[in-house]
């Protein structure tokens, strides 16, 4: 990593829509490959941290740099672009990222026409192999999302977004709300699809199963500030930090 360039560097990036609400002076930088998760109890911050690395909150300061480029500072159909194309969001409920009126190939095919795919029977094709892929029959190709189950929608949803290999993709609670053994099969898919794809991934959980897991390097996050960092065998092996001590012997216990 040291010879790469950095593909997202986050510098003093700062929201604080109420006391204590919202984050403050973050700092880091991920490289392809890799995975940064993001962890904390509920109200640290963290969802709305990850709306603001993925372009969809302007922050009220710092900078978020994107292959050299300044995410806020070019424009809105640009950071729309990218959002569409370049980037994924995976949202922790995931018909928020599906169209319930759009067949789940339909789903997939929208995002291979915002690249430019325009041959019907070639996107068709993919996005039957993305169903697969995602362990979701072929035969549910023409099917709703609303008649899947969560872990079925969940997994449509990441189909979708990784469709067009992406170089960034966000996740936020990707694992919540499904039972043990789909969370399982799920946390398998993506482990392999980052590795294929030399995906870099940012990830926001509670779950310090899932973190330890998916991620490489970890924050750990307290009432909006980035309170310990580092490798994540690191952090939840040896932590530092009182809270994330606790977060920890809460796990354990």
């Amino acid at each position: 990593m040291i010879m790469q360039q950095p593909l997202l560097t986050v510098n003093q990036l700062t929201h604080l829509y109420a006391p204590g609400k919202g984050f403050r002076d973050v700092s880091f930088a991920l490289y392809p490959g890799e995975v940064l998760g993001i962890v904390g109890e509920s109200g640290s911050g963290k969802t709305t941290l990850l709306k603001a690395l993925s372009a969809r909150l302007a922050p009220q300061q710092g900078e978020v740099i994107y292959r050299g480029q300044d995410l806020y500072g070019i424009s809105e159909s640009d950071r729309r672009r990218l959002l569409r194309t370049e980037w994924g969001v995976v949202h922790q409920y995931p018909m928020d990222g599906l169209r319930p009126q759009v067949s789940a190939g339909g789903n997939i095919g929208e995002r291979l026409m915002a690249i430019g795919e325009r041959h019907y029977g070639q996107i068709r094709s993919k996005a039957g192999r993305w169903l697969q892929d995602v362990e979701i029959p072929l035969s549910r190709l023409d099917d709703l999302p609303g008649t899947f189950s969560g872990g079925m929608q969940q997994r449509l949803q990441i189909a979708r977004n990784l469709v067009t290999h992406p170089q960034l993709v966000f996740m936020d609670e990707p694992t919540g709300g499904l039972d043990v053994s789909v969370q399982a099969r799920l946390l398998d898919l993506v482990r392999g699809l980052v590795r294929d794809l030399n995906l870099a991934l940012v990830i926001v959980t509670h779950d310090l199963g899932v973190a330890r897991l998916l991620a490489h390097r970890l924050l750990v996050m307290q009432q909006g500030e980035v309170v310990e960092s580092g490798l994540t065998d690191r952090v939840l092996d040896d932590p530092h930090h009182p809270y994330t001590q606790l977060l920890v012997s809460s796990v354990l216990s």
